[in-house]
């Protein structure tokens, strides 16, 4: 067995995830504000609703934004370094087929219905995951590939069974989709569980649930089991998080303004000056993972055609994507995984912009120029649609302008926009031409869990071995230079097939008071408000 303490195995690879402070401050810093300060309620405005109260069930980036404070998980992921590091669990033993972990669990951990934290309720968590299905926990489904139990070695003991190696799992120990329930909350059926009762031992506690709505959040009175990647020990310093929905951009940047809100989602480009002129600032990072992209259903109609695929490829200009609907905080995608993933290669040559070659694919493969300049052959018009929903209040503008790139080479795109349940039921079916999206993780393993064929296999493929064999021997390689490897194949070969076409890298731009203090990213660049504080309140 290959032990890991306090120093914490470093995860896969280190993880560079950037911070960068527009307007007054450095970092996630507000500026010079003394000493934090307890007490205060925090006003946030979202972009989006949330859609479910159970972390297991949480996807999208505003959900998790509520969710991940009321759950603790196994591990944490310092966001500086990607090494793996000691939260619920206080040490860990991983067997060198990496199909066994074991997990030490901290003693006088409770869940804030009272119970204590046991090994069982690390089992019960994971089997409730289990149950839940792919359906209703996608990420915490695929985290828990060839799942064989979990066992109550003691009471503070947890041993995790894999059938085939997992070297991923350590890392998905950290992610809030694996955070540990308490029983009540694992016993109830997945839409009962999304009504905001929902059970953790995190340092808030759901205070209440308003579906579509709102979502309130109260600090855990006695909690001091945090996680080491925290700034402080004991209690969150915040009394409570008031999350509301505020869809419009220049409402939610007024309201923050104004000083109706404390912090907002989303904040973009033109809201900046607004934001820094009354002394707030603008806080991004890049989201490891899959960056927004098309994935290509490549049983349905021209996409069919891997010369259809691969000429959509240079057909894209993403620099233009980034300088007209986004702003400097966002990037380019330059592979099938982002810039901030450990395991990341650089594609960019692949990507780059070059209209004529994607011309010249199309042509050589008998796509010639219709009377409208959309191509056709034998009869099949080059059109097909791409769903997508307003995860990212940037996706249409960005799919808009697309539409006008892929138009110059003779290729027609629809516009298929649908709700975000909806969005999610039609990938799940595979009801699309093409689904437009991301999904953040910081492990490459995440190109396992989008496309693999035991995985969500968004393409809806037929078996391409090179590239299965290299997503699944990286699930079965402890060794970070050899994984990284096989990581970097499976970028390559994703492009080759032309089963995602990356257009932009999601960065999440947080705007914040003046009087907000330490707003920090998680590994995934999702918010953790345990540091936050409030100055002058």
């Amino acid at each position: 067995m290959i032990r890991h303490r306090l120093s914490a195995f470093a995860g896969v690879f280190a993880a560079a995830t950037t911070v960068v402070a527009c307007g007054s401050g450095t970092g996630d810093q507000g500026g010079q504000a003394g000493p934090p300060q307890p007490g205060g309620t925090l006003r946030y405005g979202l972009s989006q609703a949330p859609t479910c109260s159970d972390p297991a069930q949480a996807g999208s980036n505003q959900t998790i934004y509520v969710t991940r404070q009321i759950v603790d998980s196994l591990t944490d992921q310092d966001p500086k370094t990607g090494a793996i590091t000691p939260w619920l669990a206080e040490s860990w033993e991983v067997s060198p087929d990496s199909k066994v972990f074991t997990f030490k669990l901290a003693d006088g951990v409770s869940f804030s219905d009272g119970t204590p934290l046991t090994a069982d309720s690390v089992r019960d968590t994971f089997d409730a995951v289990i149950e839940l299905g792919g359906a209703k926990a996608p990420l915490g489904a695929s985290y828990l590939t060839n799942y064989v139990g979990t066992t109550a070695v003691d009471k503070l003991t947890a041993r995790v069974e894999f059938s085939q190696p997992n070297a991923q799992f350590l890392q998905a120990s950290s992610t809030s989709q694996l955070g540990i329930l308490s029983q009540s909350t694992n016993a109830r059926p997945s839409e009962a569980r999304c009504a905001g009762d929902t059970i953790g031992s995190g340092p808030f506690t759901y205070a209440e649930w308003k579906q579509d709505t709102s979502a309130t959040l109260a600090k855990r009175a006695g909690y001091h089991w945090g996680s080491a990647v925290f700034a402080h020990k004991g209690e969150a310093y915040l009394d409570r998080i008031e999350f509301t929905v505020v869809p419009e951009s220049g409402v939610r940047t007024g309201s923050l303004a104004s000083g109706q809100l404390d912090a907002i989602s989303d904040a973009l480009p033109q809201d900046a000056p607004q934001i820094e002129a009354t002394g707030g600032r603008v806080l991004s990072t890049s989201n490891p993972g899959t960056p927004f992209g098309f994935s290509l259903n490549v049983t349905r109609g021209p996409l069919r055609d891997p010369a259809v695929r691969q000429a959509l490829l240079p057909a894209l200009d993403r620099q233009q994507l980034v300088d007209t609907v986004l702003g400097p905080q966002f990037r380019t995608a330059t592979s099938s995984l982002a810039a901030t993933t450990p395991g990341y290669t650089d594609l960019s040559a692949e990507l780059a912009y070059d209209p004529a070659k994607a011309k010249s694919i199309l042509e050589q493969a008998g796509w010639v120029p219709g009377p409208d300049g959309i191509r056709t052959k034998a009869g099949e018009r080059l059109s097909f649609s791409v769903t997508f929903s307003q995860v990212f209040a940037g996706n249409q503008a960005i799919l808009e302008l697309v539409q006008q790139q892929l138009r110059q080479v003779g290729v027609e795109l629809k516009l298929d926009l649908v709700s975000t349940p909806e969005w999610t039921a039609r990938q799940n079916a595979k009801d699309f031409d093409s689904n437009y999206g991301n999904n953040t993780r910081a492990d490459g393993d995440i190109l396992r869990t989008s496309f693999s064929l035991t995985g969500r296999n968004l393409n809806a493929r037929g078996p391409i071995p090179e590239l299965d064999e290299a997503l699944d021997k990286q699930l079965a390689t402890s060794d970070p230079a050899a994984r990284a490897e096989l990581i970097k194949t499976a970028q390559r070969l994703i492009l080759a097939n032309g089963l995602s076409i990356p257009t932009i890298e999601l960065s999440q731009a947080i705007g914040a008071a003046s009087h907000t203090q330490d707003l920090k990213f998680e590994a995934s660049a999702r918010l953790q408000f345990f540091d936050t504080w409030l100055s002058g309140h």
